[in-house]
């Protein structure tokens, strides 16, 4: 039995405009979501490349170091002057004495850190305002608590689903043998972020599986690149097989 095969060329010019647009937004969103996860796990482990290790203080802590420090030397490290970082430092090492905090360490919090570093500004963002406040930074960091997690998790799955299945409907558009190749790449993402979110998780239990993070994030990437690529290539550059043409793009159902 056949089916015709609406490659990009048989579609309306108005739907190629479409789905050009989406991909140009997804493009760039998927930039910008590079860049901050980047932001929020980079340098961690005090390295200033993205590494294991930065994922592993992440998601499962850092036993030799405080959330506070943690911050520091990772994400907010270009909050502070690098002579201040280290007074911090240097009293967290100290195991934090709370007699020291109204000399040394509440000065430089309100001039640096305060502003958005209180409920008001920024319920996301640990207070800072208070020593009490403050000595729930400087305790052991022991990662993402597991509310954390799940409520990052729903927000993950749900998002990264919807991108994937609209960026993979508009590449079921494109012509590409071999078939088998075509439904990889489709599942692909949705087979990494099963993946990448539970080992978000298991890295907690061991720390190994925060290569697995690290795998699933880049089959996102190739998946993308591929899916991305080839839809705006066959939409306005690519001209299908003389036999396809002449058939007016009729293949067998199974064929995708």
């Amino acid at each position: 039995m056949k089916s015709r095969f609406l490659h990009f060329q048989y579609l309306p010019m108005s739907l190629r405009v479409l789905f050009s647009m989406v991909l140009l937004v997804f493009g760039t969103g998927y930039l910008m979501a590079m860049i901050q996860v980047w932001e929020s796990h980079a340098g961690k482990d005090g390295k200033p490349m993205l590494t294991a290790q930065d994922l592993v203080i992440s998601y499962s802590g850092n036993p030799d170091g405080t959330k506070m420090e943690t911050s520091l030397r990772g994400p907010m490290a270009d909050m502070l002057p690098a002579e201040k970082r280290e007074v911090i430092f240097t009293w967290l090492h100290n195991k934090a004495p709370a007699e020291e905090f109204d000399a040394k360490i509440n000065p430089i919090l309100q001039e640096h850190c305060v502003a958005c570093h209180q409920p008001d500004a920024n319920p996301h963002l640990p207070d800072l305002r208070t020593a009490d406040a403050v000595a729930k930074v400087t305790a052991k960091d022991t990662g993402m608590n597991i509310v954390t997690l799940v409520r990052v998790s729903h927000i993950h799955l749900f998002s990264i689903t919807f991108i994937f299945f609209i960026l993979g409907f508009i590449y079921t558009h494109a012509y590409v043998r071999p078939a088998w190749f075509k439904c990889v790449v489709l599942a692909t993402p949705f087979l990494s972020l099963i993946v990448d979110v539970a080992a978000w998780y298991l890295t907690k239990v061991w720390t190994g599986f925060a290569w697995a993070v690290i795998i699933g994030g880049a089959l996102y990437g190739v998946a993308f690149t591929i899916m991305w690529v080839t839809s705006m290539r066959q939409m306005w550059f690519y001209k299908l097989p003389q036999d396809l043409i002449d058939s007016e793009g009729e293949l067998p159902r199974m064929d995708g």
